[in-house]
């Protein structure tokens, strides 16, 4: 990570020429200490680093220095090319079209074909496969007001599909798992809050600015918001089921009963969502134990069949 970092920051002072120890923190969120320890190891590197002190001062390159093509190894470049491709795929063309632009200027001609074939061998899609229409557009304007410090408005749907409306303040996007989430400072609720892209419409950034809180998490842990399960179920499913239920846990977690069919202990929640996760799966699996959870799938499974009597 602190790597990764590193040449975040030597690409930000190219692009922006001087900035300050400030911003540099507030983009990466991290300290001011840490920012320039980063600092020290750049210009320990070989890449000479100047502080300005005073008003309009800042940290930058030194005038007049040129980039040594062999700072950067042909493991460093592809890693920052994939992962710079994987962030274009969800954000707008011409945000990234110049830092790309920038970054393959800084591979040898002698390491090229190394380097390309490298950024082939992993590709991150972030972009779903199908669902909500709206999610780029949304991710976008997030990040804009994130960026230029304004409000945003939307109505925000619950489980139930109850729908309020919120004024935050825009902090962090996060990617967990398929799922995209931000956080940001209610002014409806008056606290922090995390929300799901899926389950905003009506986004709108408005022109209200607002002052940055003292917002200090450096990764938003979507895990103390979520719930996450804390029991199994043993399940029988058949053998054609195996690649969905790896989706949910491990293969430490199957039992091979015969040539047909696994016994698996599932993990579980006493809720709408896990209950919907096994009935999901249809006459491949069965739930064997405990039994109250087995009565709970025989009361929905009767409910839904009632529908269509």
């Amino acid at each position: 990570m602190k790597t990764d970092r590193m040449m975040s920051i030597i690409i930000v002072l190219l692009e922006r020429k001087r900035t300050s120890a400030q911003d540099l923190a507030d983009m990466f969120e991290v300290s001011l200490r840490t920012i320039y320890r980063d600092i020290d190891a750049i210009d320990l590197a070989g890449i000479p680093i100047r502080t300005i002190p005073g008003v309009g001062g800042g940290i930058e390159i030194m005038p007049n220095y040129k980039l040594n093509h062999n700072v950067f190894s042909t493991s460093d470049l592809s890693t920052i090319l994939s992962g710079l491709s994987s962030v274009s795929d969800m954000t707008a063309k011409d945000t990234l079209t110049n830092v790309l632009t920038k970054v393959k200027s800084l591979i040898p001609p002698d390491k090229e074909q190394d380097i390309i074939l490298q950024t082939q061998h992993v590709h991150i899609d972030l972009s779903s496969w199908f669902g909500n229409q709206n999610v780029q557009s949304y991710l976008e304007m997030i990040k804009e007001a994130i960026e230029s410090q304004k409000l945003l408005t939307f109505t925000y749907h619950d489980r139930f599909g109850n729908g309020s409306q919120r004024t935050v303040e825009p902090y962090q996007l996060v990617l967990k798992g398929n799922r995209w989430y931000w956080h940001g400072y209610c002014l409806d609720r008056k606290d922090y809050r995390v929300f799901r892209l899926s389950r905003l419409t009506d986004l709108r950034m408005t022109s209200l600015s607002f002052n940055r809180r003292d917002y200090s998490q450096e990764r938003l842990d979507v895990s103390t918001v979520v719930d996450g399960p804390n029991e199994t179920v043993t399940l029988r499913v058949q053998q054609s089921l195996m690649d969905r239920v790896m989706d949910y846990c491990s293969f430490d977690a199957f039992t091979q009963i015969d040539d047909a069919y696994y016994r698996v202990e599932f993990p579980f929640m006493e809720n709408d969502y896990y209950y919907n996760i096994l009935l999901s799966f249809g006459d491949k699996s069965e739930c064997l134990a405990p039994a109250h959870v087995r009565q709970e799938l025989k009361a929905r499974i009767q409910r839904v069949a009632d529908l269509y009597k």
